[in-house]
């Protein structure tokens, strides 16, 4: 085995992340080394043929290796459980991460957004509001680019899509708006328990100056909110609260007793995307951007890909692509989101890898809102288990016969949703890739 000489610095890891450590590191004159679980991590072409002076290690990690550094910079996709890094983190060993290196290094305020659902899509609209006001906005983190390669000292104001595995790494934060949207079980296959997510999400309040708290869902709070906070949430807002009022049988988003826009004016639709909107209201209204710009951005938005994307309507049922919801509380939002006011039923597309997770708590949703419930992948009998004959249930060994199921039993005014509640890996590439792949099927009917 290699010594890592005076090389007190290692980057564990050499994904995306990892690469972005790798040239801010190397930007700035430090010495370091480079170590991957992996043979041939995705991105060892590159480091190589860019950074060909760097000590690589590949294969499996080292505890000597790692206990030698003075500091590790783990990247997200390794848990902080493995052996070698606990063995480290033993021998007093400095854990760190690119968000971290990245929140030393900003000029410009952070608005930091986790939770377990609509992460990407309240950051996209953020950074669009922001935009809409006249500032120079970075967007990214866990969503697009690294946060390392976003810095610039021109950039106003830095909106950044955090996730638990970059949080569970990060010190030294400091936002100037913090938000944890939601939390819903997740990960169980990296956490030993939901409380072990939950800690992890809540780094992200740790010295915020303002939090950003949804008020509708306990667990993402903070224990202990030592900041001012606003708050967003489904109910009739108080003063100084976002949240949703009626008006002669208009729904409108409303900050305290001010009716802001009426929800029909909205290009996302959905109870959930409700949520969406009002936290991004309540971010936008943390770091004082003007109201007019912010209602502007949200009437032109208009979702994201794989996020409860209507595709088109067919003999009257409308098709909806939300493979982004990779885990149950995803779904259950997607479900009662369209549920909630739909004149037809739901017919759901569900199932794939997931991750260890319980979907017991999809069958009263499901029993209210749909007409029947297609299932496929890995962990597809799972969900049936769940659901335990709440709706009618069949199996499907493609989405390609998925859709051509969905479209048979789906009745004029209903809705079709794709929502796995599952992340995607047993079958496709990626959400996207399954996601696209459900488009094109939904684009061949006739």
């Amino acid at each position: 085995m290699q010594s890592i000489d005076q090389q007190t610095q290692v980057v564990v890891g050499l994904g995306k992340s990892g690469l972005s450590l790798v040239r801010f590191l190397a930007r700035h004159g430090q010495t370091f080394a480079v170590a991957d679980s992996r043979e041939n991590p995705p991105e060892l072409s590159t480091l190589q043929r860019d950074y060909p002076q760097i000590t690589v290690h590949c294969g499996p990690l080292s505890s000597e290796l790692l206990s030698a550094a003075q500091v590790l910079y783990v990247s997200p996709g390794l848990a902080l459980s493995t052996p070698a890094i606990q063995t480290a983190i033993a021998n007093g060993v400095i854990i760190s991460g690119d968000i971290d290196l990245f929140a030393q290094h900003a000029r410009a305020p952070i608005v930091a957004i986790t939770g377990s659902n609509a992460k990407s899509t309240v950051t996209t609209l953020v950074g669009q509001m922001c935009a809409a006001a006249g500032l120079k906005v970075a967007v990214g983190g866990n969503l697009g680019v690294p946060a390392l390669d976003l810095l610039d000292d021109a950039v106003d104001v830095y909106v950044m899509e955090l996730s638990s595995f970059q949080l569970e790494t990060t010190s030294h934060l400091q936002a100037r708006v913090a938000v944890c949207l939601n939390i819903s079980e997740d990960h169980m296959d990296r956490y030993v328990d939901v409380d072990g997510y939950i800690a992890a999400k809540q780094r992200v309040f740790n010295h915020a100056q303002t939090l950003v708290i949804n008020r509708d869902d306990r667990p993402s709070q903070p224990q202990q909110a030592q900041s001012p906070t606003i708050s967003f949430g489904l109910s009739t807002p108080a003063a100084g609260e976002f949240g949703l009022s009626e008006q002669e049988g208009e729904t409108y988003l409303a900050y305290g007793d001010q009716h802001l826009l009426a929800v029909s004016a909205l290009k996302i639709r959905g109870s959930h995307n409700y949520a969406n909107a009002l936290s991004a209201l309540a971010i936008g209204t943390a770091i004082n951007l003007p109201m007019a710009a912010m209602l502007s951005a949200l009437q032109e938005f208009p979702g994201l890909e794989h996020r409860c994307q209507w595709l088109r309507n067919v003999h009257g049922v409308d098709w909806y692509n939300d493979s982004k919801a990779t885990n149950v509380g995803a779904a259950l939002a997607a479900i009662e989101g369209l549920g909630t006011g739909n004149v037809g039923k739901l017919i759901l597309i569900a199932g794939g890898d997931g991750k260890g997770a319980d979907f017991s708590s999809l069958k009263a949703p499901v029993a209210q809102y749909c007409r029947a419930v297609i299932v496929l992948g890995r962990d597809a009998e799972r969900v049936v288990q769940a659901l335990g004959g709440a709706v009618a249930i069949e199996h499907v060994t493609s989405l390609e016969e998925a859709v051509l199921a969905a479209a048979k039993r789906a009745h004029e005014g209903d809705s079709v949703l794709l929502a796995p509640a599952c992340a995607s890996l047993d079958m496709f590439k990626s959400f996207e890739q399954r996601g696209d792949l459900f488009a094109q099927a939904v684009g061949r009917l006739l």
